[in-house]
């Protein structure tokens, strides 16, 4: 910011920099910092017993293989227990096979939570690599960034962290389960009774074996925002070298916006098991998906604010920048176009000097973009682009419940006609 400031108060044509200078800076190379290895999902307890185990191979191999054993162990059990109880096509009113919330829950969600480590892990790298290579942390701030960045590691290594998660989803999440998400009818799980479920012995592996492991996994990844979160806050009160007139209209920020590509499979993960829930609850108890839509209105701004909310702590800080920023090319503008006025309109310029072909007007163009970029400068550092790729990631595994309300035949047949007009 100050800068930004003082580079604009310093240098009245701002259209004669010079461009060897910031060739230079292109060129140069950063020595390597601490930020190229920020990552939110390389360590942590879970993270080396995986690897011990040969699951992972340094940094996040064998994605395909942890997915499967992962996943198998969370749901070939309850495939074999039901098939073996007579409850896995047939049998009961909820039989295995249909229930679609369990069946998106570790076929679909599942594998992409943990997908979502290798994408989360190259981006994230990219991202707050990008502090450093945009020059927006200053020579003087950059041992103070560095301690942030140790600090979000060690919460992301930390033991007792993973250990109080565990204990969590064991001691408390199959009753959150019971209470809140399971179907109050016969269903491959539990049979229900006057004196409530009565649990299969597939339905006893789910609720203390399979939702745990899942929850475990989902609440891990909650831990993992919350650094990334804490992470951003905690930079953004740093003194950052945002300068008002870079192209991106975010103060050097617009990269951050970029962070909705990294998130991707996590938001997808969600809304899968929002749409498993809900499609349960109208195949199997009557229920349209028009009882939903505050629902999931309400599922579409949890995910947007999860991801692009903690990037709005630079609202501050740009805010300030633009301010500076109108105030400096502003002031620079006045200058410029007090002597261009002077100089062409009250006869001030040489004899015989030609308007037409001079460098005055191209340079008056020139001042006129620089300013028009300060001006429309964002107050948050990401633009459309990134919540429509977010909604557009939210809305696909709820497309399939569209059906629920009209058959697939039906849209057929009036796709059809349609074309055929």
């Amino acid at each position: 910011m100050k800068q930004c400031t003082r580079g604009a108060e310093g240098n009245i044509n701002i259209m004669s920099t010079d461009v060897s200078l910031v060739a230079d800076q292109i060129i140069t190379k950063e020595a390597p910092a601490p930020a190229e290895d920020f990552s939110l999902v390389l360590g942590g307890p879970l993270y080396q017993l995986l690897l011990r185990f040969g699951l992972i191979r340094p940094p996040l191999g064998h994605v395909a293989f942890r997915v499967g054993v992962i996943g198998g162990l969370a749901w070939l059990p309850l495939v074999v227990l039901t098939i073996f109880g007579g409850r896995f096509m047939s049998g009961v009113k909820v039989p295995f096979l249909y229930d679609f919330e369990v069946n998106a829950r570790f076929l679909f969600a599942l594998p992409l939570l943990v997908l979502a480590e290798l994408i989360v892990y190259v981006r994230m790298r990219e991202i707050t690599a990008q502090f450093i290579e945009r020059h927006l942390i200053p020579d003087d701030v950059r041992p103070a960034f560095n301690g942030l960045i140790s600090s979000a590691m060690r919460l992301r290594n930390s033991w007792v962290a993973e250990a109080g998660l565990l204990v969590f989803v064991i001691l408390v999440g199959p009753y959150y389960w019971r209470a809140a998400l399971a179907l109050h009818s016969d269903t491959w799980y539990a049979t229900v009774s006057s004196s409530g479920l009565s649990y299969t012995l597939a339905g006893y592996w789910y609720a203390f074996g399979s939702v745990p492991v899942f929850q475990f996994i989902l609440l891990r990844w909650y831990y993992r925002i919350f650094i990334w979160c804490r992470f951003l806050f905690q930079t953004s009160r740093l003194d950052l070298n945002l300068v008002a007139l870079h192209p991106d209209r975010c103060g050097g920020l617009g990269f951050l916006g970029t962070v909705a590509i990294a998130f991707a499979p996590l938001i997808m993960a969600h809304s899968g098991l929002v749409a498993g829930f809900v499609a349960n609850r109208i195949l199997h108890e009557g229920a349209a998906l028009a009882d939903y839509k505050f629902e999931l209105l309400g599922l579409a701004a949890l995910l947007l604010l999860i991801v692009l909310g903690p990037l709005c702590v630079f609202t501050p800080k740009l805010t300030s920048a633009r301010l500076a920023g109108l105030r400096a090319y502003g002031r620079l503008a006045s200058d410029y176009v007090v002597g261009f006025a002077r100089k062409w309109s009250r006869g001030a310029a040489v004899q015989d000097e030609r308007l037409l072909g001079s460098s005055d007007i191209q340079s008056l163009a020139d001042l006129g973009d620089s300013f028009a970029i300060v001006n429309e400068m964002k107050l948050v550092p990401f633009g459309k682009n990134a919540v429509m790729r977010l909604l557009v990631v939210i809305a696909l595994p709820l497309a399939p419940l569209a059906l629920t309300m009209f058959s697939l035949e039906e849209v057929l047949k009036r796709l059809i006609s349609i074309l055929l007009r």
